[in-house]
Parts: structure tokens; sequence; C-alpha cells
């Protein structure tokens, strides 16, 4: 009888504590806020920052901050646009170009966004910046890392909130926390990680359609992307992003949307 009302109670709450992402309409494992998550990462990514080299004021640093106050601006517009104007509570934007030989880019909770220089040439220009930002961006405004959070203080049995969390057992929330936004990760979730990723994709490309940048040189991007592995990039089951044909094609399908949406903007 008690194994039965903890399934009725673990039913409940997760059926309660859900919530929508904007433009997909996927529902989403939310036990977290942002007033708990968003402390969390603003720490980590000053940490981050105050033990790299961050080059944002050279030109390519300068581009970096120029694109993404676009985009940022075109998110604010399409979540007004469609009453999801609380998704950001709490967000304060911020972007640097920190020196690194990572082709890699990412965005914590919070609008908190890093580049890597060694992403910059495969970028090539603003448009090909905007199509990581838009999609590092997108993993933000649909609270994946969020969700991540989430679903690991369920399997962990944590569900009285972060602080409540921290309360009981710190290194663990901790660890949680930084699987969550990336730093870390597990063969178990990587499914989970790839569904995000395309669902990143598809919201990044909107947002720099939005922001007047051609959506049709996103797949380029990601061709030259899938380059730079030299056909040594791991098996799909293995990665947390999708493969370069699948993700092209979902790209593909996706862009009279997105064409709409930059056809419309960009005469603003």
């Amino acid at each position: 009888m008690l194994n039965k009302i903890v399934v009725l109670f673990f039913i409940g709450l997760l059926g309660y504590s859900c919530a929508t992402v904007p433009l997909s309409g996927r529902r989403q494992l939310s036990i977290v806020g942002n007033s708990e998550i968003l402390p969390l990462s603003y720490d980590q990514y000053s940490q981050v920052v105050k033990e790299s080299k961050v080059v944002t004021n050279t030109p390519n640093g300068q581009k970096v901050v120029n694109v993404g106050r676009r985009i940022a601006s075109a998110v604010e517009q399409y979540l007004k646009e469609n009453n999801y104007e609380s998704v950001t509570d709490g967000f304060s934007w911020e972007f640097n170009l920190i020196e690194s030989d990572q082709i890699n880019a990412w965005c914590m909770p919070g609008g908190k966004v890093a580049f890597y220089t060694g992403i910059m040439p495969v970028c090539q220009d603003e448009t090909g910046i905007a199509v990581v930002m838009g999609h590092e961006v997108a993993h933000a405004i649909a609270n994946h890392a969020r969700e991540r959070m989430s679903q690991g203080m369920v399997a962990n049995g944590l569900l009285g909130g972060v602080q409540a969390a921290i309360g009981q057992n710190p290194s663990l929330t901790q660890t949680i926390f930084l699987q969550a936004i990336g730093f870390g990760g597990q063969v178990g979730m990587l499914k989970f990680s790839r569904d995000q990723e395309l669902e990143a994709d598809q919201l990044g490309l909107i947002f720099m359609s939005i922001a007047g940048y051609d959506p049709r040189e996103a797949p380029d991007f990601w061709e030259r992307m899938n380059a730079t592995s030299g056909g040594n990039a791991p098996p799909e089951f293995l990665s947390t992003h999708p493969g370069p044909t699948r993700r092209i094609e979902r790209l593909q399908e996706q862009m009279p949307d997105a064409l709409a949406y930059y056809e419309k903007n960009k005469r603003r």
C-alpha cells in the first residue's frame, strides 16, 4: 500500500511540475525554478570567465557581442509575441569570446554565453556566429539545463528544491547541476540530449531569422562543422549531438517557417 502511495505521489508531482517549451510545444519536467538555478549559473559563469583569457575587446570578440545582442533582442521579441515573456525572468545577457583552441560555444541558464576562438574560423562571418548563437541561446530559452537538473534531482530523490537539496547532499546537488549545464555527462542521458540538440536547432533557426540573419546559411555551417571532425566523429548513439545528415535534413524541413520570419523581419 505504501509503495502505491509513493508511486501516486511521484506521478502527481511529475504531472504538476511540467512546463512547455516555446515553439516546439514539448512538455518538460520542471521542479527547479529560475530563481534557484540562475544564481548557480551566474556563479559558475563568473568562475569560468575569471579563470579564462577573455578576448571580447578584439574584432572577433565584438562580433560575438553584436550578434549576441541581436539574437537576444530577437528572442525577447519572439517570446513577447507568443506570450512566453516569463521564460526570461531573471535573465542577464552576457557574451564573451574566450581564447581556446576548442571548437565550441555554450550558453548557461540566464543568457550567459561563451564562444571559444577555435570556433570562429568555422563560423567565418557574423551569419555563422548567428547560427551558433541562436542554437546555444535556444538551450537556455528551452530551459534544457533546468529540465536536466529537475530530472537528475528526481532520479536521486531530491524533491524539496535546490536549497533543500544542497542541505541534504551538497556534493550530489553540485554534480547534478554541472551535468545539467554540460560540465560532465553520462551515457544514460545521451538520447535525451540529442533530442534537446534538435530542439535547439529548431528554435535557433527562428531566432537567427528574426534577428535578420539568413537561415539558409545554417546547413552550410553544420557542413563545415562536420568537416572539422575529419571523419572521426563518434557514432550518433555515443554522441550528445545528432549526426550531421539528420541535423541538416531537419533544418531543411524547418526552413520554410524560418524564411517566413526572415522575410518579415529583414524589412523592419
